[in-house]
């Protein structure tokens, strides 16, 4: 095992630690949250049900013995646990890089509580090192790039990927995220944007990053 396999699992077992017996859950999409759904299976019985963020979480959910239920079934979600491309000391994220990002913002959005586990080198002082996903619809997606070229971004269309919604991922490079907040809602205000990879406006509540050394909280 690597050692950045290590760190991503010893933030997903520290995260399984904080789930309440027989509780359901949220759960995101991504190689770390990969480990989080093994650990579950490793304990049978501990999770019966579970919100899943993709069609790829959900199978290895079901493989897993949890049995995976629709969000609008549910009056509410106490817990949501998913990984990150990036994450800030303020809890701010960039998902979406392996394109669950809309269904990982409905189930954050649903969650009372955000448990965000990653390896340690996940997290930057500034947002933007890694290409920023946003979903858009297809008959959108050059109207959108052309918006994000004026920002100073370079969008790069995820070719050949299509989400499980049916829709098409622009890749932005080379923006300067300094107000993360901000500049989520501004560009979630554009025609055609289906969701942006920012996790600002509703940051993740507590950081559990996988170290050599064990887990930091945040």
């Amino acid at each position: 095992m690597s050692d950045v396999d290590a760190q991503k699992r010893r933030a997903a077992l520290a995260a399984l630690e904080l789930v309440p017996r027989g509780a359901t859950i949220g759960v995101g999409t991504g190689s770390t949250v990969n480990r989080f759904i093994e650990a579950l299976a490793a304990r049978p019985g501990y999770v019966h049900t579970a919100v899943s963020s993709s069609e790829a979480s959900s199978a290895r959910l079901k493989a897993a013995g949890v049995t995976v239920v629709d969000l609008n079934s549910l009056t509410g979600l106490n817990l949501y646990i998913d990984g990150a491309d990036e994450a800030t000391p303020a809890r701010h994220l960039i998902k979406g890089g392996g394109g669950a990002l809309t269904r990982e913002k409905i189930v954050a959005a649903a969650a009372t509580r955000f448990l965000c586990i990653l390896d340690q080198h996940k997290i930057v002082a500034r947002l933007g090192r890694f290409p920023l996903p946003i979903e858009v619809i297809p008959l959108g997606r050059e109207l959108v790039a052309r918006e994000l070229r004026a920002r100073g971004g370079r969008p790069v269309w995820r070719e050949g990927y299509v989400t499980d919604n049916g829709n098409h991922i622009l890749d932005v490079h080379d923006l300067v995220i300094d107000n993360p907040v901000a500049l989520e809602r501004e560009l979630n205000q554009l025609a055609g944007v289906v969701t942006v990879g920012l996790f600002a406006a509703r940051p993740a509540d507590v950081l559990l990053i996988g170290t050599d050394s064990g887990v930091e909280t945040r």
